[in-house]
């Protein structure tokens, strides 16, 4: 991680390493689930009362540590993001229109056009929409509802950066969104599949609760980056 980056991570209201593979939670905030996902990723979720009622925050790490943290309201808006690799911070900017989950939970179907601004005056335009399918599950006995999604991000200039589609999960109780299946496309053409679906959660008292040590695809990681 650059030096940078910690500096960031310091300022963010983040947080430290309490031990080896342990996560350790902001000061005065509350950890409620970890998540352990495909693609080598496991997820840290939580909420700091000073704060607004529904924000919350989630930091993702991989094998290398933690590499990205979002700030979202109750409605899931896109607050505040920071990426460790580069420090680059984003913040909401304008909305023509917000995302709302409540909108979601109760029509099925949700659109959105919003602008991000990067600490260093990058402006990004998302435009897209969430669907519910009807779907529903439980992944290690969380219960979870099936979306599919279209999301595409514009420069200021209004060109296309890059266009994602596909299908993700939601909590609806605990008002977030977790990943699943997804396509990518940048402006060259250049295409890609991820999936960062969640496996295990772990809740307060269980076992693997605060874990920073990813379980899942790890090897297959490891693998794509040998010689």
């Amino acid at each position: 991680m650059t030096r940078f980056a910690l500096m960031a991570l310091a300022l963010f209201a983040a947080p430290a390493l309490a031990a080896a593979g342990t996560f350790q939670v902001p000061q005065g905030c509350t950890a409620y689930a970890t998540a352990q996902l495909r693609n080598c990723q496991v997820s840290q979720h939580y909420r700091c009362p000073a704060e607004a009622p529904g924000d919350q925050w989630a930091v993702y790490m991989d094998s290398e540590g933690p590499h990205y943290i979002s700030r979202i309201d109750s409605e899931t808006r896109w607050i505040d993001s920071i990426d460790l690799e580069t420090g680059e911070r984003d913040r909401i900017a304008t909305e023509a229109d917000p995302a709302s989950f409540s909108t979601l939970l109760a029509t099925g179907r949700d659109d959105f056009d919003f602008t991000t601004r990067s600490d260093s005056g990058e402006v990004r335009r998302y435009v897209g929409h969430d669907r519910l399918t009807g779907a529903s599950l439980a992944i290690d006995g969380v219960a979870l509802e099936r979306t599919e999604f279209d999301l595409t991000a514009y420069d200021g200039a209004g060109e296309m950066v890059w266009h994602r589609w596909g299908r993700q999960f939601i909590q609806r109780d605990w008002r977030i969104f977790y990943a699943d299946t997804e396509e990518f496309e940048n402006a060259f053409g250049d295409r890609d599949s991820v999936i960062s679906t969640p496996v295990t959660f772990a809740l307060p008292g269980e076992t693997g609760f605060l874990s920073e040590d990813p379980e899942f695809d790890c090897d297959q990681m490891m693998a794509r980056v040998q010689p």
